[in-house]
């Protein structure tokens, strides 16, 4: 029992309790825990087990014997090492763990195959398409979000967030923050736009800065029917 000391000493580290609280939780007098961490001692058997308990440690690891400190699983091992670290090493702890499970969900998930109910088609561009009543199920890949209707993206002035002939999902509804991408009327055709109003005005924004403003005014017909859900 010549390491009980330093075996001790290592266990109230590990778990991070102090010899007071050490002496709550075994009902041992604190006079005796400070001579056992000093070395000036070492307890009994019945201690020993009792030590043991309220550690969560083998107790024959207590006493010297080479086997491991406790039956922990590593999600308990990484659990309380990491409670012992500064909140800023904590969230560097939770960043790496966080980006290994998505490293180990890309390469183990496979991409979702389905059919979509494609309502027709909005432009990124020049208005040349509208909505029709006509839904055609259409090949899809990937998660399908919750959503009212689906329809193709057609031009480029949403690029980068929308490509040409890429399907979205859309939640039906006549109002819209600013700042939302929504699915509009403007003029009797269909677009997909970002809504903005502010000081300058209320207005449909092409991402693609190669296309101009569509204001909204009394010079034009427009109604949003949608906001598009990612």
């Amino acid at each position: 029992m010549d390491n009980f000391n330093n075996r001790l000493k290592q266990a109230m580290e590990y778990r991070n309790v102090k010899p007071a609280e050490l002496s709550k939780l075994t009902n041992i007098g604190k006079s005796s825990i400070s001579q056992w961490l000093s070395g000036k001692y070492s307890a009994k058997q019945d201690k020993i087990f009792v030590i043991a308990k309220a550690l969560n440690v083998n107790p024959s690891w207590l006493i010297g014997a080479n086997v491991p400190m406790s039956n922990e699983t590593l999600p308990d091992k990484i659990f309380n090492l990491s409670s012992k670290l500064t909140e800023k090493r904590q969230n560097k702890v939770y960043n790496f763990a966080k980006q290994q499970y998505n490293e180990q969900q890309n390469v183990i998930q496979m991409p979702v195959k389905s059919e979509v109910s494609v309502c027709g088609a909005v432009s990124a561009g020049t208005g040349e398409y509208l909505l029709d009543n006509n839904p055609e199920l259409v090949p899809y890949e990937g998660d399908v979000p919750e959503h009212d209707y689906a329809v193709i993206v057609n031009g480029d002035s949403m690029l980068p967030l929308f490509e040409d002939k890429q399907i979205i999902f859309v939640k039906k509804t006549f109002e819209a923050r600013s700042g939302q991408v929504v699915i509009a009327y403007y003029d009797n055709q269909a677009y997909v736009k970002k809504y903005v109003n502010d000081e300058k005005g209320a207005r449909f924004v092409s991402l693609n800065k190669s296309y101009d403003d569509m204001p909204i005014d009394e010079t034009h017909e427009a109604q949003i029917i949608g906001v598009v859900v990612l």
